[in-house]
C-alpha cells in the first residue's frame, strides 16, 4: 500500500511538472504578439536606423533632415540650419513606433472620403539599408480627436490621435534651432555684458564660482550671474511671426534705443547678443549666431538691463551655510576666540554656550550690504575673523562707524560694504550676550 501511495505521487507531481512546462511554453508563444483587441501598429522602426525624413506638406516648401557621416541630424532644406534637437528627437521617437487608435477600411478602394488621395501631409522615412516608408495623413475624422493615415502601397486605412499627428506635422520652423545663441552652458569660459553705461565682465576662479574680472576684481553674486546666463540660453526666436511682421520688427529695431549688448564665450568661440527696446517696451534682439531680428519676450530684456552692482555679493562673508569652526572677534580692545571642538563651542578651556555662539553666526551670516559707496570712513569698531569649509577658508573683516553710518572692509580686497546700522547693532548685542555653557556657570559658583 505505501509503494502504491509513493507511485500515484509521483504521477500527480509529474503532471504538475508537464503542466506547468505547458504553459510556460504556450506562454512564451504568445509573447510579442499583439492582443486581438490592440488596434494595429501602423510603423515599427529602429529608431537608430532612421536616416532621413522629408516633410511635404501643400504649399509649402519640402523640409528635409538627413543625418550627417557623425551621426547628427542637419536640416538640409529647405535650406541648411541647425536643428532643435528635441523637436526632432520627438519626431524620429514618434516615427519609429506609430499606433493606430483603430482600423477603418481593410481594403480602401477609394481613398477621397478619408482625404487621403491628396494627403495634406506626406511623410518619407529613409533607413540606413535604403528602404523607405512614406506616411499619408489625411484629413480629421468627423468626431474629431483622430486624423485618416495610410502608408503609400498599403491598402489598410487608419485613424490616428491627434496629439500622434500634432507630433508629425512639422515645417522647418517647427524643427530648427530657436536659440539666439547656441553656447554650450557646461563649457561657458566668459560672459561680457554692455549695460547702464558700462561693461561687466564674469570669469570664474580656481573654486569654479563666478567672479567679476572687469571694471576691476570684486566677488559676483553667483545666482545673479547664473540668471543672465539662463536669461542668454532662454533667448529664442518666435518663428510664428509672418514675413511682414519680421520687416517691421527689422525697421523696428533700427529705431529703438539699446539696452544692452551680451558677449558669452565658450570653448567653440564668442558669440553676441545685441537687445533694443522701443518707446512701446517692444524689446527686439540681433544675434551673431543666426540671422535677421527677432522680436523677444521683455523677461529676457530686463534681465539683461542690469549694472555693476546688480551683480556684485551683497554679503560680507562667505561662508554661508558652512558652519565655521573658529570665530576670532576684537572688540573694545579686548580679543576673544571661539573654537568648535566635536559639537562644542569653547573660549580657551571654558565651554561656551552654544545657542549663544549660533546667535553670532546667525547675525554674521545675514551682513548684507545696502549699497557699495566709493570709500568708506570712522574708525574701527570691530574686527572679525571668520575661519569655515575645514579650514580651508578665512575671512577677516573690519567694520568701522562714522556718523550713522557703518562700513566693512574684507581683508585683501578694495571693496568698501555700507550696512544697515540695525543689523551691526543686533551682531554687538549677541556677542555681548554670549555666555558660558550652564554646566561652566555652576561649576564656578560652586568655588565660590
Amino acid at each position: 500500500m505505501r509503494l502504491r501511495g509513493l507511485l500515484i505521487a509521483a504521477a500527480v507531481l509529474a503532471l504538475l511538472g508537464g503542466g506547468v512546462w505547458w504553459s510556460n511554453r504556450a506562454r512564451k508563444a504568445e509573447e510579442g504578439k499583439p492582443r486581438p483587441d490592440e488596434p494595429p501598429k501602423i510603423l515599427s522602426l529602429a529608431e537608430d536606423h532612421i536616416r532621413k525624413i522629408e516633410i511635404l506638406k501643400k504649399d509649402a516648401e519640402p523640409t528635409v533632415l538627413e543625418k550627417n557621416e557623425a551621426g547628427n541630424w542637419e536640416m538640409t532644406a529647405p535650406r541648411p540650419l541647425r536643428i532643435d534637437r528635441d523637436a526632432v528627437s520627438s519626431l524620429t521617437s514618434t516615427l519609429s513606433s506609430l499606433n493606430s487608435d483603430r482600423l477603418i477600411e481593410e481594403k480602401a478602394e477609394d481613398l477621397g472620403p478619408y482625404g487621403l488621395n491628396q494627403p495634406s501631409v506626406q511623410i518619407v522615412v529613409t533607413l540606413k539599408d535604403g528602404k523607405t516608408h512614406k506616411l499619408l495623413i489625411g484629413d480629421e475624422t468627423p468626431t474629431g480627436g483622430g486624423h485618416y493615415v495610410r502608408l503609400d502601397g498599403d491598402p489598410r486605412v487608419f485613424t490616428i490621435a491627434s496629439w500622434n499627428k500634432t507630433s508629425l506635422d512639422k515645417g522647418w520652423q517647427d524643427l530648427r534651432d530657436k536659440r539666439l545663441l547656441t553656447f554650450d552652458q557646461d563649457k561657458l569660459l566668459r560672459v561680457e555684458l554692455t549695460a547702464k553705461g558700462q561693461t561687466v565682465e564674469f570669469g570664474k576662479n580656481a573654486q569654479n564660482e563666478w567672479q567679476i574680472v572687469r571694471p576691476r576684481p570684486l566677488r559676483a553674486d553667483n545666482f545673479q550671474v547664473e540668471e543672465l546666463i539662463r536669461k542668454l540660453r532662454d533667448a529664442r526666436m518666435d518663428t510664428t511671426v509672418s514675413e511682414a511682421e519680421a520687416k517691421k520688427a527689422a525697421a523696428a529695431f533700427a529705431q529703438a534705443s539699446r539696452v544692452a549688448v551680451a558677449r558669452v564665450t565658450d570653448s567653440s568661440g564668442t558669440q553676441e547678443l545685441e537687445v533694443r527696446r522701443d518707446k512701446d517696451r517692444n524689446y527686439y534682439a540681433r544675434s551673431s549666431a543666426v540671422e535677421g531680428i527677432h522680436k523677444i519676450f521683455s523677461d529676457i530684456g530686463d534681465g539683461l538691463d542690469k549694472g555693476l552692482d546688480d551683480f556684485r555679493n551683497k554679503k560680507l562673508f562667505d561662508f554661508g551655510w558652512s558652519d565655521p569652526s573658529r570665530i576670532e572677534v576684537q572688540r573694545e580692545g579686548k580679543t576673544v576666540v571661539y573654537q568648535k571642538s566635536g559639537d562644542k563651542w569653547m573660549a580657551g578651556d571654558r565651554q561656551m554656550d552654544s545657542p549663544g555662539v549660533q546667535a553670532v553666526i546667525d547675525k554674521l551670516r545675514d551682513l548684507s550690504a545696502v549699497k557699495f559707496p566709493e570709500k568708506g570712513g570712522g574708525s574701527p569698531v570691530l574686527e572679525v575673523t571668520v575661519t569655515s569649509n575645514e579650514g580651508k577658508r578665512v575671512e577677516k573683516v573690519t567694520i568701522s562707524r562714522q556718523g550713522n553710518s557703518w562700513f566693512a572692509v574684507r581683508a585683501n580686497e578694495p571693496a568698501v560694504y555700507e550696512l544697515e546700522a540695525g543689523a551691526v547693532e543686533q551682531l554687538q548685542k549677541a556677542l555681548s550676550e554670549v555666555k558660558p555653557a550652564q554646566a561652566e556657570e555652576k561649576k564656578g559658583t560652586e568655588k565660590k
